[in-house]
């Protein structure tokens, strides 16, 4: 007897015999894509306002924060202020006790002295007493001084010290604010320290120099035949009409009165000036030295 197949191998058998195939023919992608886009564009939907306002926010930050960075840039190129030298801070200290004197020996005409001679003199008391080298005042008929802001007085002889070359001058009219000079003895100097001198070369001034001390102790014999002994030896520059006036020290305080320079040829100054110590020109003018 035969038996019955189970199984067709005909393909009709097969494409009936396989339903699964069906649905595997149909992409499955396409049913997983659109609610991905969905989920996006309503989640956009729903939060559209608050994400407007937080990028209008955050460009807001962003400009304001540029207009910051900019200030330190500024800042960084502009320059810093230039302190000023040592030898301006010495100055500026002794600056207003500055004096220019010039004498004449004839009669005046017309109130304008035959001018013999000027030099430079420095404020030791506010009342008008103004310290000199006596060369420059000696055998005057008449003394004009100028302070520092201009104001021009008469001036005469209190007190004369030929053996150090000092003359003490009282002027008749002084400025309400005068100012006097600060004092340091040159017990505290010592060879190198730097000094400057202040005072009117030639009547031009004032005009300041800066150099060192060359030496203590010294001596110098004038054109007139007197010695000056325990001088100040420095190396700053002055000229005829300096004498009387200041030597400074780094910290704006005078330590002596110029006197004299060296000057063997005849060619003006040669690298050595000479100053009163300022304690033995203090004395001069009648106050106690230190």
């Amino acid at each position: 007897m035969r038996r019955v197949s189970l199984y067709s191998n005909s393909p009709r058998s097969r494409g009936v015999a396989s339903p699964a195939a069906e649905p595997a023919a149909e992409s499955p992608e396409k049913p997983v894509e659109a609610p991905v886009k969905r989920r996006w564009r309503d989640l956009y939907s729903a939060y559209e306002r608050q994400l407007l306002f937080g990028a209008m926010v955050l460009l807001f930050l962003l400009s304001i924060s540029s207009h910051f960075r900019s200030e330190p840039l500024a800042q960084t190129i502009t320059p810093p202020a230039a302190d000023p030298s040592p030898v301006a801070t010495v100055f500026n200290a002794v600056q207003g006790a500055m004096v220019r004197i010039r004498t004449a020996a004839d009669a005046l005409e017309q109130d304008q002295p035959l001018q013999r001679g000027s030099g430079s003199g420095i404020v030791v008391v506010n009342r008008g007493t103004i310290l000199t080298s006596l060369h420059v005042v000696a055998g005057a008929s008449r003394i004009r001084v100028t302070f520092a802001d201009g104001l021009e007085s008469e001036a005469k002889i209190v007190s004369q010290h030929p053996e150090n070359d000092l003359a003490v001058l009282q002027a008749e009219t002084v400025p309400d604010d005068l100012a006097a000079a600060s004092m340091r003895p040159k017990a505290d100097l010592k060879p190198g320290d730097a000094v400057v001198a202040v005072g009117f070369p030639f009547g031009i001034g004032p005009s300041v120099t800066a150099g060192v001390v060359s030496g203590l102790k010294r001596q110098f014999r004038t054109t007139a035949g007197a010695t000056l002994s325990n001088l100040i030896q420095f190396d700053a520059a002055v000229n005829p009409g300096s004498s009387g006036g200041p030597l400074l020290n780094a910290a704006g305080e005078v330590v002596g009165i110029v006197t004299a320079m060296l000057d063997p040829g005849g060619g003006g100054f040669a690298g050595i000036g000479f100053a009163v110590p300022i304690e033995t020109a203090r004395g001069a003018a009648g106050s106690a030295p230190f």
